[in-house]
């Protein structure tokens, strides 16, 4: 997308380069926006196109519902208001869980296991994709985040999931931009039930399956650069 964009991929607190929080509690969607607030502030710029994979989905959705918002049009890929059990249990088994390798080798190996639902991808593709994940740390390979990123995700209850999953659909109602939603067709994050409940309640959205890939697709594939490409042109 760098021929035809200034394209930023900013490290959210708490992950890659940026800054980790004493208060693991606060790594959630509301410091998320506010942060990217302050950053698209810094930029200079007046507007935006987003494209936000899960965790970066619902960060786009809220900032997108926000008054004057600098989003300009939105792809959401492969996450929705209602986030299914199944794929908040698959999540806590690994992310924050301990994760350290002598070779670098293995530990994409393992990475690449984790990811297998984001579709069968060459070797090359994987690099790519996950080689930035991994950092050596005292001779050892780990994963580039802060492990207490899984401290308020393990503290939610069916009730907190529930008050969340309504103050979402009321954010995603009040979003008034072209939004492309992005499913993959295994998904076990988003469901069908779901994109169909997104597109009736906000006519700016429109949906896409991508068949053969679960949670999340990774675009990396020709085929799925294009995608993004026609819909922000």
């Amino acid at each position: 997308m760098c021929k035809d964009y200034y394209v930023v991929c900013p490290d959210v607190v708490g992950r890659g380069d940026s800054d980790r929080l004493s208060n693991p509690m606060l790594y959630a969607v509301p410091q998320y926006v506010s942060d990217i607030a302050q950053l698209v502030k810094k930029l200079g710029v007046s507007q935006v196109d987003w494209f936000g994979t899960s965790m970066g989905g619902l960060i786009g959705m809220v900032y997108a519902s926000m008054p004057n918002s600098p989003i300009r049009r939105m792809l959401i890929n492969d996450v929705g208001p209602r986030i299914e059990p199944e794929a908040i249990k698959r999540l806590g088994s690994y992310v924050g869980q301990p994760f350290a390798f002598a070779n670098r080798a293995d530990a994409l190996e393992r990475l690449n296991q984790i990811c297998a639902s984001f579709g069968e991808h060459t070797p090359q593709e994987w690099e790519i994709y996950n080689g930035p994940m991994l950092v050596e740390k005292n001779g050892q390979w780990i994963m580039h985040y802060d492990p207490n990123i899984s401290v308020p995700f393990a503290a939610i209850n069916p009730v907190m999931a529930k008050a969340g999953e309504m103050a979402m659909w009321h954010a995603f109602k009040q979003i008034h931009i072209p939004m492309l939603i992005v499913r993959g067709a295994q998904s076990d994050l988003l469901s069908a039930q779901t994109v169909a409940q997104m597109c009736k309640v906000n006519p700016y959205a429109r949906s896409i399956e991508i068949p053969n890939v679960g949670h999340a697709p990774a675009f990396v594939k020709p085929e799925q650069i294009a995608l993004t490409k026609e819909f922000f042109s």
